[in-house]
């Protein structure tokens, strides 16, 4: 795959070489209500995973891409996921890993290349976002891309011990801004 280029990040496909980052990732429990992961991934699962990321978009559903800052370095990952070519719709998850790294712009660049990917080379009409009710940095995220809430889904997700509103947000390429 092409690198997405933007001014102050790149999107790119994952490389062998991300393994360790891909394991913080998926081992960190503070991301796991993103995911609705409950379990740790082995850096064999991820190893084999990798192995299989360069495979087409219309045969697994799926797309994660590696957020990069201009000197390479791996700052967070965006997907496409449950891709739907007949309907012509993914939805869209995106994460800066480092609090540090976050309200920097990063994930507005992201987001926003990765819009006009789906719109101009998926030839998608339209994506999603799930974000937690209390996740209001997400939520501002979306929305200054334009995306629009639709609807909440209520005590949707299971979070230490306590149930949790999750939010649905789109986008149609019609009304992209």
């Amino acid at each position: 795959m092409v690198t997405l280029s933007g001014t102050n990040i790149d999107l790119r496909a994952l490389e062998p070489e991300d393994l360790d980052f891909i394991y913080y990732i998926e081992n960190n429990e503070t991301f796991w209500e993103l995911s609705t992961t409950q379990t740790p991934y082995s850096k064999f699962l991820i190893r084999q995973y990798l192995e299989n990321a360069h495979r087409d978009i219309y045969e697994v559903k799926q797309l994660r891409l590696a957020i990069c800052g201009k000197d390479e370095a791996l700052l967070g990952l965006i997907d496409l996921f449950d891709f739907d070519p007949v309907h012509k719709r993914a939805g869209i998850g995106i994460l800066i890993a480092e609090k540090e790294d976050r309200g920097k712009g990063y994930g507005k660049e992201a987001l926003k290349l990765l819009i006009a990917y789906a719109f101009t080379h998926l030839n998608l009409h339209q994506l999603y976002a799930n974000i937690s009710a209390e996740n209001i940095n997400s939520q501002h995220l979306f929305e200054t891309c334009g995306f629009e809430k639709i609807g909440v889904k209520k005590d949707w997700t299971f979070v230490s011990g306590t149930y949790k509103d999750e939010l649905l947000y789109q986008i149609i390429q019609n009304n992209v801004h």
